[in-house]
């Protein structure tokens, strides 16, 4: 697989993110209490494309000491990254305006 993305590092707003990560509870409710957000500097999602099935995917990858531990980035993760786009759109936004946004060279864009 090959990376057509940069890497969008993840960062923590919660006790049970940060515990989730790895952090011991204590430290995990040290950290949350003098700060809004931790950077996850080891975990980031990153989008990638595999050639035998001709498709892009966005994964969530997590730096182990050796080793890179890679799955399918869930929905909820694209909302603790920084610098992406939410995959729903914006929802102050309505349908004729996003259709609208979609039209490229004065051609409508029809799904």
């Amino acid at each position: 697989m090959d990376s057509v993305s940069p890497k969008h590092p993840l960062y923590a707003v919660s006790v049970a993110q940060l515990r989730q990560s790895g952090v011991p509870r204590k430290q995990a409710l040290t950290l949350m209490s003098s700060h809004e957000t931790i950077p996850l500097t080891d975990q980031w999602i990153e989008c990638f494309w595999c050639p035998q099935c001709q498709r892009k995917e966005w994964y969530h990858v997590r730096k182990l000491e050796q080793s890179y531990q890679v799955s399918l980035a869930p929905r909820d993760l694209w909302q603790r990254a920084t610098g992406t786009i939410n995959p729903d759109g914006n929802p102050s936004v309505g349908e004729f305006t996003r259709r609208q946004a979609r039209q490229t060279n004065g051609r409508k864009f029809y799904q």
